[in-house]
């Protein structure tokens, strides 16, 4: 990984480490940025809730975003860290998954995301973390390839959706 690929020093964005504060914002712009159908309100809430329970001190969550001049989030990356058996490429047994990585839309092609992504994997490589993974639309491929993640064709995907039972939503 090279995260130091971005805007030069004081000419870009700053991002900044999320706080369990940001947790809506997150949530709202995986929501309607990344999501194929946005959640509602009810998921939004479950979301929100967990996004900041999991951004608390000692938690799996890391995440850096980007403010918008309005108010509110122009960009975020939000990461989970979880345990893997150890191997010498990656000793401390670390990985995350980069779960959401998201622009507003009246913010993009502005270096947010690169700036954002780039301060997380940096946060990320600090606590030990070796193996990252994530999921990647083709129009974000290039900026994932310029910070040194390459596609692997082994790897594979199964979701099972299985009805929630009311107690889980509420």
């Amino acid at each position: 990984m090279n995260p130091d690929i971005g805007a030069p020093a004081g000419t870009g964005p700053i991002p900044r480490a999320a706080t369990p504060d940001d947790a809506a914002e997150i949530a709202r712009l995986r929501s309607e940025c990344i999501l194929s159908e946005p959640l509602d309100a009810t998921w939004l809430a479950i979301c929100r809730d967990q996004i900041a329970t999991r951004l608390g001190s000692g938690a799996d969550a890391r995440a850096y975003v980007v403010d918008a001049p309005a108010g509110g989030l122009a960009s975020c990356a939000l990461a989970f860290i979880h345990p893997v058996l150890p191997a010498p490429s990656y000793p401390r047994g670390l990985a995350a998954r980069i779960h959401a990585v998201a622009t507003e839309p009246a913010h993009r092609r502005q270096g947010l995301a690169r700036a954002a992504l780039a301060a997380l994997l940096k946060h990320l490589e600090e606590d030990g973390v070796t193996l990252y993974e994530l999921h990647a639309s083709e129009s974000a491929v290039p900026l994932y390839e310029q910070l040194g993640f390459r596609r692997d064709a082994a790897l594979m995907r199964m979701t099972k959706v299985r009805s929630v039972p009311e107690t889980a939503a509420s």
